[in-house]
């Protein structure tokens, strides 16, 4: 079996195991209620020190988790006395901007990217907040800001460099295994460690938006106002309706600093002179209490909202897809949301129509191309003192929204107890991928993600 100084001799970037200066550092996640133990944390510079790790995780017959981002809810980057393969050392983006194409390395983060592309004016689809990791994002889908207009993340996927199960390297796309790049676009981490992922980009640079409050008496008037809206609304217009506590931001009145409101965050990425006048229709709805919208570059909105959401809080999240939101939804919705626990709790509810819609269900891992939202119940607070009740508060909201949602959900959203989801969050492609999972990791190595068996 392979030792610890036979991996640091594979490996060009640093391998800390307990004892070690930085190993504390190197085991911290995202969401601080996992507070684990690994073997060894393997910081890889490039895909053959991913490979090693592959390698030494399978001889050695140990749990093995990747982290990208960081940021999974359930704590699937890190593991207690395993293998974590730490892809932060590939955080290199590489712009083409005659073929307007990008080449992100695994352990890239939206923000990485977004400045890199926006050099170009360029963009392609990633996230809410910029410190999310790219690979992670995309591997579930990728739901964002310009999804109506661009498609999901993984839409905008040409290729991904692979290392699989047997330490092997693969390039996956449309011409070479082509099983496995169906497979990754929606299938997150069940089939390898992707270091590195090359998209399309289109032309976005400056978008018209940001966050409009209302008073949560118009909370029902918002919610129906943008369903009804936004299915006929230019590509374009982006954006989502979501609760929130205000926080002490300059633009919000001072006395309400801690209120509960009803917000809608826009984002316009058409012409920018048109700008006033799609994100005017979201004041149509109720009058607004504080807006701090216009125009800016992308980037600024991609990473608007990251310091409600550093790390070191808790999280717990629940997540549906939903066809309709119904009336009796937009009710259940204002019979929890009033309740937010914490400032950097939040629900948001994403549309996912649009060009989203034009990618057939089973020509992407990603089922539901029927779904016109995705729903996400976000609870994050700072005192684990607080675990018990705020977790119970998302379980109690989750219960009375699912009955008017979809049975699946968005896998980047799911909780760490949602394993039993896993069939209905693929659907008609839950099959189709445990035949993928079997050819390229039948030993179930990555089992560390909302897990496809063999």
């Amino acid at each position: 079996m392979g030792t610890i100084e036979n991996l640091r001799e594979r490996t060009r970037g640093p391998v800390f195991t307990e004892g070690d200066d930085g190993y504390d550092e190197a085991r911290r996640v995202h969401n601080a209620m996992h507070d684990r133990r690994p073997r060894v944390v393997v910081r890889c510079e490039n895909a053959g020190d991913v490979m090693a790790a592959v390698d030494f995780a399978r001889t050695n017959e140990l749990d093995l988790a990747v982290r990208g981002g960081g940021h999974s809810v359930p704590g699937f980057g890190t593991v207690d006395d395993g293998v974590v393969i730490d892809l932060r050392g590939m955080r290199n983006v590489r712009v083409d901007p005659v073929n307007r194409t990008a080449r992100a390395g695994g352990g890239a983060t939206w923000g990485d990217y977004n400045a890199a592309t926006h050099a170009f004016g360029l963009a392609s689809t990633g996230g809410i907040i910029s410190t999310t990791g790219v690979g992670g994002l995309t591997l579930g889908g990728g739901i964002g800001y310009l999804d109506r207009g661009l498609g999901l993340a993984c839409d905008n996927l040409i290729s991904a460099d692979v290392v699989t199960a047997d330490g092997q390297f693969l390039i996956a796309s449309e011409k070479e295994n082509e099983d496995l790049f169906w497979a990754l676009r929606g299938g997150g981490g069940n089939f390898g460690v992707v270091t590195a992922l090359e998209f399309r980009l289109a032309p976005v640079s400056t978008i018209y938006g940001g966050p409009m409050l209302f008073e949560m008496s118009d909370a029902a008037a918002v919610l129906a106002g943008f369903r009804d809206m936004i299915k006929d609304a230019p590509e374009q217009l982006g954006g989502f309706p979501a609760f929130q506590i205000a926080p002490p931001l300059p633009f919000i009145p001072e006395d309400r600093h801690g209120d509960v409101f009803a917000l809608i965050v826009g984002c316009w990425a058409g012409d920018p002179d048109r700008g006033e006048t799609e994100i005017s229709r979201f004041r149509a709805f109720a009058p607004v209490v504080a807006e701090m919208v216009g125009e800016m570059p992308y980037p600024a909105l991609n990473s608007a909202f990251d310091d409600l959401v550093g790390p070191g809080l808790q999280h717990y999240w629940k997540a549906n897809f939903v066809t309709e939101l119904t009336d009796e939804a937009i009710q259940a919705h204002l019979r929890h949301a009033p309740g937010l626990p914490a400032v950097n709790s939040t629900v948001h509810i994403y549309p996912i129509d649009g060009a989203c819609h034009r990618v057939t269900a089973d020509a992407t891992a990603f089922a539901y191309r029927d779904a016109n939202f995705a729903t996400v119940i976000a609870g994050m607070w700072p005192d684990p003192a607080d675990n018990e009740a705020n977790t119970q508060w998302v379980k109690a909201y989750y219960d009375d929204v699912a009955p008017h949602s979809e049975s699946g959900g968005y896998v980047n959203f799911m909780a760490g107890d949602d394993q039993g989801r896993v069939r209905d969050n693929y659907k008609h492609n839950y099959d189709r991928l445990v035949e993928v999972k079997r050819k390229y990791d039948p030993g179930n190595l990555f089992h560390l993600n909302q897990n496809i068996v063999p």
